[in-house]
């Protein structure tokens, strides 16, 4: 898991406290007021050195700034491997290795080379989507989060990389050790299931490496063997990169569009009347979901941005090397860029937001993650009878970064 500082005790809006009441787990339910408080200084220094960005054109700037690394080896105190022997993803890189990695990726993934590839999976989406919710269709009770939301993009994703059937439950049950052990709590946890995420990631790390191997030679078997024969102007990836990029897609976009579809149906059920819309108006899916990652975003806060040389934010000068911290769902909550911006409203114009991020790490699969959850919400609230809340708020996982419910019970019917 990827920890930020441990600030110091609770103090005046802008200092260590506030951050670490954001960070304590008590706050997970609605940290948007602490958020609040953040901003009253948009960069604030941390005790350890690190520095806190809370404002959208703070934080933007911060984004789109060439001086700002996202390489963690040139941190001053550079962190230990998560996962040792692990090529890391393109995203913990830097330009140029990083935007040749990305465009190999592209390629196969999107436009302009694969315009049609998330809308070529319109009917697997929807398929997949109605064999969950048939499932537990005539259930009084159910988990949004485990009988859906948790299975659903870990498929959908072995199925674009082109993971043999058979293989599929292997791949569920690693994905879901690894998000066990993000939420691992040394106090209270035992620590089989941190053990076991670390088995998990080396697991899933091997399949993938030999799944690679097998695809060479066999370039319509799946995204991963497209990227194991192409060679494209940038050349060819390497396994070790495909692996990791792999990986990036089932971990990352995995939790992403779970913690999105969650805390979208989560909204829906606060705002009943918005939930009847959608179910009369289907085409309010779209900018619906565009609202939900500005409101309730599935990515909070990217905690690791590195400055390679002394920068200014906000009349603060940030010394090179140090830590920079982005509170992503702060920015997108910003009354200075918002209006209003602690009401959901899915017919907000202008809603530039912060929940894929921004600049040249731009979330790679959100054109994928946005499809998933329209699809997602809108036959959820087509299908689910007369559904509300068991428990409000619901239980939430413990981390701060990718927030969302542990889990979400919904009574339908009239049970």
């Amino acid at each position: 898991m990827t920890t930020a500082a441990t600030p110091a005790t609770p103090g005046t809006p802008g200092t260590p406290g506030t951050l670490q009441r954001i960070f304590d787990p008590s706050a997970r339910a609605d940290p948007y007021p602490l958020y609040a408080e953040l901003r009253e200084t948009p960069v604030a220094r941390q005790e350890d050195g690190s520095y806190v960005v809370s404002t959208y054109r703070e934080i933007t700037a911060v984004l789109n700034d060439p001086h700002l690394s996202s390489d963690l080896r040139n941190l001053s105190r550079p962190l230990p491997a998560v996962e040792e022997g692990a090529t890391p993803a393109f995203i913990k890189t830097d330009p140029p290795e990083h935007d040749r990695l990305r465009r190999m990726a592209m390629r196969h993934f999107g436009p302009p080379h694969t315009p049609g590839l998330v809308m070529g999976m319109e009917s697997d989406l929807t398929a997949i989507v109605d064999s969950l919710i048939d499932a537990f269709a005539d259930k009084e009770r159910i988990d949004v989060v485990d009988d859906f939301a948790l299975p659903f993009p870990v498929t959908v994703i072995c199925h674009l990389l082109g993971v043999p059937r058979e293989d599929e439950p292997r791949f569920h049950l690693w994905v879901n050790d690894i998000m066990n052990s993000v939420d691992y709590d040394p106090e209270t946890d035992p620590k089989e299931r941190l053990h076991k995420g670390v088995q998990a990631r080396k697991d899933l790390r091997q399949c993938l490496g030999r799944l690679v191997e097998q695809r060479h030679g066999r370039p319509d078997d799946g995204l991963l063997g497209r990227l194991a024969n192409d060679d494209g102007p940038d050349g060819r990836m390497s396994d070790a990169d495909i692996v990791a990029t792999a990986r990036l897609l089932l971990i990352a976009g995995h939790e992403t569009t779970v913690n999105l579809i969650a805390n979208g149906m989560l909204t829906l059920l606060r705002h009943p009347k918005v939930l009847h819309r959608l179910r009369a108006e289907p085409d309010l899916v779209v900018p619906l979901v565009e609202e939900l990652l500005r409101y309730e975003p599935p990515v909070q806060i990217i905690p690791w941005r590195v400055a390679y040389s002394d920068i200014t934010v906000a009349d603060t000068v940030i010394p090179g090397g140090s830590q920079i911290m982005l509170m992503l769902a702060s920015g997108s909550r910003d009354p200075k860029r918002f209006r209003d911006p602690d009401r959901f409203d899915p017919d907000r114009r202008d809603n530039q937001h912060l929940g894929f991020g921004s600049g040249i790490h731009l979330c790679f699969a959100a054109p994928l993650a946005r499809r998933e959850t329209q699809i997602a919400l809108t036959e959820l609230v087509r299908r689910l009878d007369r559904p509300r809340l068991v428990t409000d708020p619901p239980p939430y996982r413990r981390s701060p970064v990718l927030r969302g419910p542990i889990h979400l019970d919904v009574q339908q019917g009239d049970g």
